[in-house]
């Protein structure tokens, strides 16, 4: 496919609006909804013992308010991106954002256990709308001579809002406490809701009547729900355990099957021959591996801070922000720089730095200064931050116009596995060499062993990254 398909009819109306052309309203709009998506995601971590205590839930059950959360965004989001690309992406976005809503308020109103898991499914379905719908509204609103600098905006909002997530979790909580982790996102929601309404134009749904794939849906729902719950649960369970293999076994079985009704469907939910272009899927796998990075840093690195060096909540949070930091100016001029000379090198280079920033991780131990592990951080920030614009606007400047929504949703899909398979990894490979080495997480001993080899592994599979988006294909430059 041609990276510039994606322009082949001009961008949706930039009149302004308040003064501000309105491409800006809908990048406020899709920026919020991203970032409250992402945060809603991670935002929990941070008050599971409370959440424990004043539910009485077990860990168990509390797994499952943050399980159901991710089995469900991960499993809706091809479907809702095929919708959007049938009946139009902003009336799917904007009912996104008002289910998304209910399902905050119903969070925070939550008197037990089943009613949060349940609110939080709710919350689910808007998030999976709003992930599917955002990157097509960008796509279609910013010329592509803007494409890779807007995305990489919106890319910024998404990190930003898995890594801050934890750390407004837990200040939320101490001071007003746990429904207000809920309760703050409801007004900036809402308000990204007017942006939408006012601001993105009634984008075209599909020219001809085609029905929905509501068999593919299901069958890639269960499918990867099952895949899901076998690598988050894989290493607490057993890796050759009956419950992990048969979960295993019904996701090779379901996505099977998913591949078989798209292949002779009629009006398919995913079109296969989407895969066909060696640039998207480059792209789609190198994302999925730059996830998979992203987040053994993301499970591994609090560990090392708040247990093995014992510090305080604040100044882990503050070492965090290095990464964060870093990579929310990278990616716009990372964005910037791919709308000039194409995608394949920056996204390479970017997955090369944040191996070398993983391998500077592996060397930290029990002494190092903070300044070194700020430093160590701050490149893992230039690594990402460099990757993931020119990655995301490879994706989505080549998907043709009437697949935009399913493609954007393809790569959410490669972004929520990865961060499964990231902390399935480390954990796995952390937790076999610290027992190797006869520790574990509670005596600490054996953790700086452990730590280095998890993160050699990690910048192994960075590495594995450049490569598969170096085999994308000579360069292409946006048009």
């Amino acid at each position: 496919m041609d990276p510039a398909h994606a322009d082949a009819a001009p961008p949706a109306s930039n009149a302004s609006w308040l003064g501000l052309e309105r491409k800006w309203w809908v990048m406020a709009s899709v920026g919020l909804g991203t970032f409250m998506s992402a945060l809603n995601g991670s935002i929990v971590n941070a008050i599971v013992p409370v959440l424990m205590r004043e539910l009485k839930m077990d860990l168990g059950t509390t797994e499952w308010v943050t399980m159901v959360f991710l089995v469900l965004v991960s499993g809706l989001l091809l479907g809702f991106g095929r919708l959007g690309d049938l009946v139009g992406h902003k009336r799917v976005n904007l009912t996104g954002f008002a289910v998304f809503a209910t399902g905050l308020l119903a969070c925070g109103l939550s008197w037990s256990a089943p009613a949060l898991i349940a609110a939080r499914g709710v919350q689910a379905v808007g998030a999976a709308m709003l992930m599917a719908t955002g990157p097509a509204l960008i796509t279609r609103a910013f010329p592509g001579r803007q494409r890779g600098q807007a995305l990489g905006m919106q890319g910024t909002f998404t990190y930003l809002g898995l890594m801050v997530g934890p750390a407004l979790g837990g200040v939320l909580t101490e001071r007003f406490g746990w429904p207000s982790v809920f309760y703050v996102g409801v007004p900036f929601t809402l308000l990204a809701m007017l942006f939408t309404w006012r601001a993105v134009a009634d984008g075209p749904a599909a020219q001809r009547r085609e029905r929905f794939d509501f068999a593919g849906a299901a069958c890639f729902l269960a499918g990867l729900a099952a895949l899901l719950l076998a690598l988050s649960h894989g290493e607490a369970w057993g890796w050759s355990s009956v419950r992990t293999v048969g979960f295993l076994a019904s996701a090779v079985v379901l996505l099977g099957g998913f591949v078989a009704i798209e292949r002779s469907a009629a009006s398919p939910m995913l079109d296969l021959s989407l895969f066909a272009a060696r640039g998207i899927r480059a792209a789609v796998g190198s994302a999925l591996l730059n996830y998979v990075c992203v987040y053994a840093v993301m499970f591994l690195v609090p560990f090392y801070l708040l247990r093995l060096r014992a510090f305080s909540p604040s100044e882990a949070g503050l070492l965090l922000s290095a990464q964060a930091l870093v990579m929310a100016i990278a990616a716009p001029l990372s964005g910037t720089l791919s709308d000039r000379i194409g995608s394949r090198l920056p996204s390479s280079l970017g997955m090369g730095i944040l191996a070398l920033g993983l391998v500077g991780l592996s060397t930290l131990d029990e002494a190092a200064p903070k300044w070194a592990i700020a430093v160590r951080l701050a490149v893992l920030g230039l690594g990402t931050g460099i990757f993931v614009s020119p990655n995301n606007s490879a994706v989505m400047g080549a998907a043709p116009r009437n697949q935009q929504g399913v493609t954007a949703a393809v790569l959410a899909c490669a972004r929520n596995v990865g961060m499964v398979l990231g902390v399935a990894i480390a954990g796995a490979v952390f937790a076999r060499t610290i027992a190797a080495r006869g520790g574990s997480l509670e005596t600490l001993v054996g953790f700086v062993p452990a730590f280095r080899v998890t993160f050699l592994v990690t910048a192994g599979v960075a590495v594995l990254g450049g490569l598969t988006s170096l085999a994308r294909g000579p360069r292409q430059a946006a048009h």
